[in-house]
């Protein structure tokens, strides 16, 4: 049966309980439920002294506080946070309290904060979550069909007003441009699209690299996105430049600068006449304009085909044989001795690979991708049933 969660409360008193049993040596009873010795002796004397009463979280406000912020000082500063159509922070409003009351301390910038945020006059911002980094540095590229960058170039208005983003897809070795695709947005059915036609016709690359957008990467278990998870399943390694840095991604930034003097200013009317203006640039940029990296001569001269084709209907991933191999549920979680062990949905019905690394420790892989981490004792000694992995970074 999994542990139950308990509140703090609930925790303390069956800790006392368990106290006055002399069940277990007092170190033993404190790891049992993860606190301190410290601690454990500080619920005692509470509880010695004012009965369950003295395990209540007892509160931090002092009675008296002689630094609190005058009365007239405080209306002015709620005076001040909107000042005209013009919202002011603490660090404006506290220049102006200097003004106002030239002969006073005006209040910090925390205190001014905590006075907006106790009115309701602070919005918080919302934490933006972030897609895992990758593994740097990357695997080096020596061959053609090593690695395949694939990046949207800015979107643009076309002359019919609609917003054209183009996709482009280029070889990292021989510079071929493989593909450049006037679509409506970075969106994963035509992404899709885009990438199987690629596949049929010049065959599979064992690596891609872009960056942190969508459709190539999600605030999941080590970034994987749906289009990330299907090249997996291909035998495709995604790599994921670092927030920030296009160098890392430069012949293709490059190239983008090329694309955008030769074939988007200005604008096509619509589709069909700025697909013709993608298209003509490919050919030109592959076929007859030189490039100094590769000695004058053209990328087509450098590239061809690679020799993996591609198949419509990828095989389970495969593991070896000391890792255990579980099915990913609908939930995107994994059944794990008794509790559950969060993964993430994008890879419900997938296989993944389990490896214990140390007694209870466990990573999880999806394919040569290091998902995370789990420790089995985490769940005894939280006493819940579910788990989330701890992200770490490998070098695949």
């Amino acid at each position: 049966m999994p542990w139950k969660e308990l509140k703090p409360m609930e925790q303390k008193v069956l800790f006392i309980a368990d106290w006055l049993k002399e069940l277990y040596p007092f170190s033993d009873l404190c790891e049992r439920y993860n606190i301190s010795r410290k601690t454990g002796y500080k619920w005692i004397k509470r509880f010695e002294q004012l009965g369950l009463d003295g395990l209540n979280d007892a509160s931090r406000k002092p009675h008296h506080s002689p630094e609190q912020t005058p009365y007239p000082v405080r209306q002015a500063i709620l005076e001040l946070r909107q000042r005209g159509r013009m919202i002011l922070g603490p660090k404006k409003i506290q220049v102006l309290l200097k003004q106002r009351f030239p002969s006073e301390t005006p209040p910090s910038k925390t205190t001014i904060y905590k006075i907006l945020h106790s009115e309701g006059l602070v919005n918080p911002r919302r934490r933006r979550r972030r897609v895992a980094p990758f593994p740097q540095p990357f695997a080096p590229v020596e061959d053609i069909n090593d690695v395949w960058s694939a990046d949207f170039k800015g979107q643009f208005r076309m002359l019919n007003k609609q917003w054209c983003y183009p996709l482009t897809v280029m070889d990292h070795d021989s510079r071929y441009l493989l593909g450049c695709q006037a679509i409506a947005g970075p969106r994963f059915a035509e992404t899709l699209s885009v990438f199987k036609r690629l596949f049929r016709e010049y065959g599979l690359p064992k690596r891609i690299r872009t960056d942190n957008g969508v459709p190539f990467a999600r605030t999941t278990a080590a970034g994987l996105s749906r289009l990330a998870v299907w090249w997996i399943t291909l035998g495709i390694l995604p790599e994921r430049i670092e927030p920030g840095k296009p160098q890392q991604n430069g012949r293709h930034e490059r190239m983008h600068r090329t694309l955008k003097q030769a074939a988007v200013n200005p604008p096509g009317k619509g589709w069909c006449e700025q697909q013709k203006s993608f298209d003509r640039f490919l050919h030109e940029y592959n076929y007859e304009r030189p490039h100094e990296a590769l000695g004058q001569q053209t990328p087509a001269s450098q590239y061809e085909a690679s020799p993996r084709e591609y198949t419509d209907t990828p095989v389970d991933l495969t593991y070896p044989d000391y890792f255990e191999s579980r099915r990913v549920q609908k939930n995107g979680t994994l059944n794990c001795k008794g509790f559950m062990v969060y993964v993430a949905e994008v890879l419900q019905g997938h296989r993944v690979g389990l490896c214990e690394i140390e007694d209870g420790v466990w990573e999880v892989y999806f394919g040569p991708v290091l998902l995370g981490r789990y420790n089995e004792k985490d769940a005894r000694n939280k006493r819940t049933s579910y788990l989330t992995l701890k992200s770490v970074t490998h070098v695949p």
